[in-house]
């Protein structure tokens, strides 16, 4: 491994050729996975009927970062970040092609579906720990600002798009095979990432005779020691709970209370306007951490999405759903990156990826807590009831968001 990153700093970030490739390799999958999006859920819903069985493939999406996202980060600060982002690719090529072949031969179940379904999560884990690494070694240090914001801007727009096309293929060839295009997305992306001559890092050569768990303890001090990355995570809990519900209902709130066809067409243009507020988020929290603090911009963006998730609890004509999906995704996009970046900004380099994926296993561990809960609910009850618990979970969470210190926190506080 090479003690420095061979990166030329002063070349800006849109014509810099490695990052270009990071960064199509990054749209390729993501346009992908939004089509695999909408086609697990309504094939599971398609399969069961069961809004408690969809709701658990929004949560198997989430809940592998409970188990890998510590032994993850850990790993990627010390092996090679691209074998290990090329591994994590195929793995989930190969689960996903799975789908396609089962449903042809009349294997496919909802069990099947369920793993595929946490299989791809498990190897995002993986993935995400190492592009975490990767993109400050492609990109260098000092440029690796406006290269996230290059990077998240690009692909959530992508994201905008991409679901309604995903709906529109459901529709056309089928949700099944659709998935099977995901899983050559994922292979052209493999492809994309050994196209770039960059080293991925890690740069400087970590000790191997230390212990793993040693490394995870260091990231794991470090979230719980310094004090607005430890806030900003603790409070990431209720946002990922919240947001967790309102995710895993989206398809059974199209279904039964919006009364969109099953086809998915419907589904999809709420995917892609949640991806929409998400878009607006990401570009927007360059120009508002300019000029609102880091503890205000969290707590405006939990405000924000409290009545908006109640506004969709009221199963509104489906034009307003729409509007409100914006505004409850820019709300909980805004909360989430402000803590990327403002861990980006404060970790030491050699604790990038113990650090962020830590923080996001503790952040994101809500989601699955959240999904699974809002599924039994709508089961039990109905979707409704399951989203105004999801709007009562973020007004508590403001609450106690007061009581930290995010309220005084800016930048130069950090």
């Amino acid at each position: 491994m090479s003690a420095v990153a061979p990166v030329d700093e002063t070349v800006r970030p849109h014509q810099d050729r490695a990052l270009l490739l990071f960064l199509v390799a990054r749209v390729v999958a993501v346009a992908g996975s939004a089509v695999t999006g909408v086609a697990l859920p309504l094939l599971v819903l398609q399969l069961s009927g069961s809004a408690f069985l969809t709701a658990l493939v929004a949560a198997g999406q989430v809940a592998p970062y409970l188990v890998f996202g510590l032994l993850a980060g850990a790993v990627a600060d010390r092996v090679s970040r691209r074998r290990l982002m090329v591994a994590a690719q195929l793995v989930s090529a190969l689960a996903l092609a799975s789908v396609p072949v089962a449903h042809a031969t009349g294997l496919l179940t909802v069990g099947h579906l369920l793993a595929v379904a946490v299989v791809v999560a498990s190897s995002f884990v993986w993935f995400d720990a190492a592009a975490f690494g990767a993109l400050p070694a492609i990109a260098g240090r000092e440029r690796i600002v406006a290269a996230n914001s290059l990077v998240w801007t690009t692909t959530t727009l992508v994201a905008i798009a991409a679901p309604a096309l995903g709906g529109v293929l459901v529709a056309w060839l089928g949700a099944a095979p659709a998935v099977g295009l995901d899983a050559l997305a994922y292979l052209l992306a493999t492809a994309t990432l050994m196209l770039i001559a960059v080293p991925f890092g890690p740069l400087t050569p970590r000790e191997r005779s230390a212990p793993l768990r040693t490394d995870i303890v260091d990231g794991l001090r470090f979230v719980l020691r310094h004090p607005t990355v430890r806030d900003l995570t603790l409070v990431g809990v209720g946002n990922s709970v919240a947001g967790g519900a309102v995710t895993a209902l989206l398809a059974v709130l199209a279904d039964a209370g919006l009364a969109v066809d099953r086809d998915g067409r419907g589904y999809g243009v709420m995917l892609a306007v949640v991806a929409a507020g998400g878009f607006l988020a990401a570009s927007a929290l360059p120009w508002l951490s300019r000029r609102v603090p880091i503890g205000w911009l969290t707590l405006g963006g939990l405000g924000l999405g409290v009545p908006t998730t109640a506004g969709l609890a009221a199963v509104p004509a489906f034009p307003v759903a729409l509007v409100l999906l914006v505004g409850w995704a820019f709300a909980n996009t805004l909360v989430v990156l402000n803590g990327i970046a403002t861990r980006q900004r404060v970790t030491p380099d050699h604790l990038q990826a113990r650090v962020n994926t830590t923080a996001r296993m503790i952040a994101w561990g809500g989601a699955p807590v959240g999904a699974v809960a809002a599924g039994l609910v709508a089961e039990l009850r109905d979707v409704p009831t399951a989203l105004a618990g999801a709007a009562a979970v973020l007004a508590a969470t403001v609450l106690l968001a007061t009581t930290t210190g995010l309220r005084r926190r800016d930048f130069g506080a950090c």
